[in-house]
């Protein structure tokens, strides 16, 4: 450990009532967390003995924890499936326990757990606590009658200032009345961490110029949204910048502004939030995949957005299109025109695009003619269109081959002169953002980057050629005129153009059917012939005929090869000897930033960034004859820390992170004779860089504002030294008030009988049971066959929340739970419960239709209430709404009797169901046949019943003595007839 680290333990472990803790993102909360469990566990030793509990842990966080502690203390997984007798006799042994909050709050209100056998609770993700929160209801459970120590920990700084006091209103729900603050900028952490700092390599990738066109078409869309949204005058305009607009955050943030007003928000205020999500992941994927996987993600977008979306109307979004497309292929003429889209229709010459675009000279030519002209006309259709291939590289490919043989170059050097470290396991460490990133570079590595962008551009065609397919098959040919616009690239033509001519997107669509017609085509013949020459035959689909003429020999197709290789081997010369200047630069600047380490720590650390997911694989290549040192690829989505195990010693971060940052800070502190060599790969002047330092700001920011409010915060305690917390409604009432009625004799009022309510072992996944708590109701948890709250003998409720309720209406699981419920209850209960958060509402005005729609929820409650008319429906605006609903509803009844309701709807062992009258005298399932025949309404069916004994009688009766029954000649009639009609025979 760490001597920060041992200095928190020794904080929190000061005070006995604990405290809460917030770290800096990417510090060691696991190994804080092991630290602390050892030190309760040694000092519970020698004092009384008791059981630590630990909530809230994600699955890669116990692992962590459990790899700290190896073998000087054993935590059980207690999940919440574990019968209740090994849950008993697991608190009876005194061990340390991570377990879920719902499994928890049930053995502590039905004393299977007692509080004074807790030694301590600890809370490892404290941001998510508030007074509705499971957290804060088992600490108010624990802490009744009982002081014990709650320590909570927090790595997320951000969420810890999202809303009005949510650190103090925090730490009174958790009944902690102390603030530990653990910036990286604290003196302690600071210098731990820059005592044997790593070497770090600042490089800055250009980027091409369709990624730079791209981008700032992208972020001036962003742009426009924003400026859009500010005219609404319905969010805070402080946070509408584009600064804040590259993180997640930023939804979050917008839509706890708008949620109270989302029903009375237009249909373009709610696009534009919407809008503004897709913009942000269009300027994370530019700089993330590859040019092919990004053309694909804007083709799903032009359909899933259609005409809905603000952005894709927006003067912008032409040119990201455009440019994407320019990235992976170009349209051109068979005889060497190009297609040019000015207004006199007249062909210019034909640029060669090389095959590997890094960003020569020749596209910035052409950039112009590709995305300046407004394409406001249509062309003529030339006879054969040929695509020409871009298959623009990532920038950042090229610089990490580089660098991997810079470094093998090294390592061997290294080996000859036997200056390696016996520490230094040679491994180095590529972390990517996701694990389709690191499949990719690994498949780089091996094969090419020439020969993966080849393949990604296959798998396009062909499922362009698959889409296409679907779409003849299953549409007829509209016959409606086509729209115009970006949507389907092409615009109304002009008068001097010719009837015949057609849109360059119908040219273009052509091109690429006709391609992924003959790749198909050859994948055919390949499947039948020898498989020897697949990868030539593979490479001759540089050009597809438009008109789908692939019917070409093996003789002109190699022809082809030998020319598209040797004019690609030119290019290819052109191209290094740009990147070999721009690397040139790149290690110019990395040695001015590497000279700079030891001046400038403070930031170096910071800049140097990683997010770490679940996916690695061990690489070692052999390419031009060089071998590569040992590769592992690390994706970081999946929060799993690998640095302690692989133990490398040098570290390429491909997608700067700041939680990654810190790992590798401490991790180098940690093991500080451990040489260890990090490179940090950044696109230059892009939205990386900005959202990467965005985020170092954020955060001092975030700390900043804790440390403001830590000086002001105001933390109750009683005479005890007890933090007091958010209520106290459940507290005996003081002496005053119960001796109020003094014209009674005695002058003392009687108290009050103990409210109870019976709650299913489901319902303590929501806050509703936490929140009965605190208004001073007793909650009795068992396991409930009918309804989710059961108020009085009478009374039964079925909860549900907004999404829940649209789900049990579209899979039909709310009619049964009402049947039920109306068969076992005389008043049964549907509560329908909005967030406090959100509107009161279930659709705009602007939503709601003139016809009455079927499908409408409105429509189908309105049927549920025909249907079950002893059926109420309460309607809550919140959680305490709710609960001063049931008290109320509670009023002048009997309370609920525990055994009863366990039993209601559970068949007995001779298959009889209690308190089920008309399963005693009736046979439910006949009766319910009964009235679904025609002719049978509610007023006739029980005269029906007493006539007849069984449906079989009654399909015997004669039509006189059913008119009798029923009342109505008419209805015997239908129903004689229906019974009596032949069924249909299949052919």
């Amino acid at each position: 450990m760490l001597p920060f680290e041992e200095q928190v333990v020794a904080d929190l472990v000061e005070d006995p009532n604990g405290g809460l803790v917030v770290l800096s993102s990417g510090f060691p909360l696991a190994s804080l967390a092991a630290a602390l469990l050892l030190q309760l566990q040694h000092t519970g030793e020698a004092e009384a003995g008791g059981c630590l509990l630990v909530l809230s842990a994600p699955d890669p966080l116990k692992a962590r924890i459990r790899r700290r502690l190896q073998d000087r203390l054993q935590v059980h997984d207690v999940p919440p499936n574990l019968p209740a007798q090994q849950r008993a006799s697991l608190y009876a042994s005194g061990a340390t326990l991570f377990l879920s909050p719902r499994a928890l709050a049930a053995d502590l209100l039905t004393t299977r757990l007692h509080p004074s056998r807790v030694r301590a609770l600890l809370l490892l993700s404290a941001h998510r606590s508030s007074d509705t929160s499971s957290d804060a209801f088992i600490a108010r459970l624990l802490r009744q009658r009982h002081l014990l120590p709650v320590y909570a920990f927090s790595d997320r700084p951000h969420a810890m200032v999202a809303g009005f006091s949510k650190a103090e209103r925090a730490m009174k729900s958790l009944y902690v009345r102390r603030l530990h603050l653990w910036p990286r900028f604290h003196v302690l952490a600071a210098a731990d961490l820059e005592r044997a700092p790593p070497d770090v390599v600042d490089i800055r990738v250009p980027m091409t110029p369709a990624m730079r066109g791209i981008q700032a078409a992208v972020l001036a869309a962003m742009d426009a949204c924003l400026k859009e949204l500010r005219r609404t005058n319905k969010v805070d305009v402080d946070d509408l910048t584009v600064d804040k607009g590259l993180f997640k955050s930023f939804d979050e943030m917008v839509r706890r502004q708008l949620d109270p007003i989302w029903h009375t928000l237009g249909k373009k205020t709610k696009q534009l939030v919407a809008d503004l999500r897709t913009l942000r992941k269009l300027l994370d994927y530019l700089v993330r995949y590859d040019a092919v996987t990004y053309l694909k993600y804007l083709d799903t977008l032009r359909v899933s957005e259609g005409v809905r979306s603000v952005w894709i109307l927006a003067d912008s979004s032409h040119k990201i299109f455009e440019l994407a497309k320019r990235r992976v292929y170009q349209a051109a003429r068979e005889d060497g025109m190009k297609l040019s889209t000015d207004n006199k229709g007249t062909p210019t010459k034909k640029r060669k695009v090389a095959h590997k675009e890094t960003g020569s000279g020749s596209y910035a030519e052409n950039k112009d003619s590709i995305a300046g002209k407004h394409d406001t006309q249509k062309v003529n259709a030339y006879p054969g269109i040929v695509l020409e291939e871009v298959l623009e590289e990532a920038p950042k490919w090229k610089v990490l081959w580089e660098l991997l043989q810079e470094i093998a170059e090294e390592q061997t050097k290294g080996d000859g002169d036997n200056l390696q470290d016996e520490d230094d396991s040679g491994i180095v460490l590529v972390t990517c953002k996701d694990e389709r990133t690191c499949f990719q570079l690994q498949e780089c590595i091996s094969k090419g980057p020439h020969q993966v962008m080849q393949e990604e551009w296959e798998k396009y065609l062909l499922g362009k050629a698959e889409l296409h397919g679907l779409q003849k098959k299953n549409k007829k040919k509209s016959e409606q005129p086509k729209g115009f616009g970006v949507l389907d690239g092409e615009v109304q033509m002009g008068p001097s153009e010719s009837a015949g001519s057609i849109s360059i997107s119908k040219l273009e669509t052509n091109a690429l059917l006709a391609a992924a017609s003959a790749l198909r085509n050859m994948a055919k013949e390949d499947g039948v012939k020898d498989g020897s020459n697949v990868s030539c035959s593979k490479r001759g689909l540089v050009k597809g005929k438009a008109k789908g003429k692939s019917k070409k020999t093996t003789e002109k197709r190699q022809a082809s090869n030998k020319k598209g290789k040797s004019k690609g081997a030119n290019d290819n010369g052109q191209d290094t000897a740009l990147e070999e200047g721009q690397s040139g630069k790149a290690d110019e600047r990395a040695d001015i930033d590497n000279s700079k380490v030891s001046t400038d720590n403070a930031f170096v650390s910071d800049s140097t960034a990683a997010n770490a997911c679940n996916y690695s694989s061990d690489f070692r290549g052999l390419a031009n004859g060089k071998s590569l040192p040992p590769v592992q690829f690390h994706a970081l989505d999946s929060d799993q820390h690998v640095l302690d195990v692989w133990k490398p010693s040098i570290i390429i971060v491909y997608h700067p992170d700041i939680t990654f940052v810190r790992e590798i800070e401490v991790y180098k502190a940690e093991n500080p004779l451990r040489k260890l060599k990090v490179y940090f790969l950044f696109y230059e002047d892009s939205t990386e860089v900005q959202k990467f330092e965005s985020s170092i700001r954020l955060e001092n920011e975030a700390f900043e504002s804790l440390i403001r409010q830590k000086s002001l915060m105001m933390i109750p305690v009683d005479q005890d030294g007890r933090c007091i917390g958010p209520t106290l409604a459940n507290e005996p009432e003081p002496l005053l008030c119960q001796n109020s009625v003094t014209r009674k004799a005695g002058g003392k009022r009687a108290p009050e009988k103990e409210m109870q309510v019976i709650v299913d072992m489901r319902e303590f996944m929501s806050s509703l049971p936490n929140v009965l708590h605190q208004k001073g109701i007793r909650i009795v948890p068992v396991t409930l066959e009918v309804g989710d709250y059961v108020l009085s003998p009478l009374i039964c409720v079925e909860r549900k929340s907004i999404a829940d309720l649209f789900q049990s209406f579209a899979s039909g699981r709310l009619y049964n739970q009402v049947e039920t419920m109306a068969r076992y209850y005389k008043i049964p209960v549907l509560l329908i419960e909005f967030s406090q958060e959100k509107s009161f509402s279930f659709q705009s005005a602007s939503e709601i239709g003139d016809d009455v729609s079927p499908t409408n929820i409105i429509s189908k409650l309105s049927l549920l209430v025909l249907h079950f008319p002893r059926l109420r429906i309460v309607w809550s605006r919140s959680l305490h709404a709710t609960a001063e609903m049931f008290i109320s509803l509670k009023t002048n009844q009997d309370e609920p009797d525990e055994k009863k309701a366990i039993r209601v709807g559970v068949p007995s062992e001779d298959g009889i169901v209690e308190d089920d009258v008309r399963a005693e005298n009736y046979n439910t399932s006949a009766i319910e046949f009964l009235r679904r025949l025609p002719g049978v309404t509610d007023s006739n069916y029980r005269a029906i019943m007493d006539g007849c004994n069984s449906l079989a009688e009654l399909a015997l009766l004669p039509v006189e003595e059913l008119a009798e029954l029923m009342g109505s000649q008419k209805g015997a009639r239908t129903l004689k007839e229906f019974l009596d009609a032949k069924c249909p025979t299949m052919l």
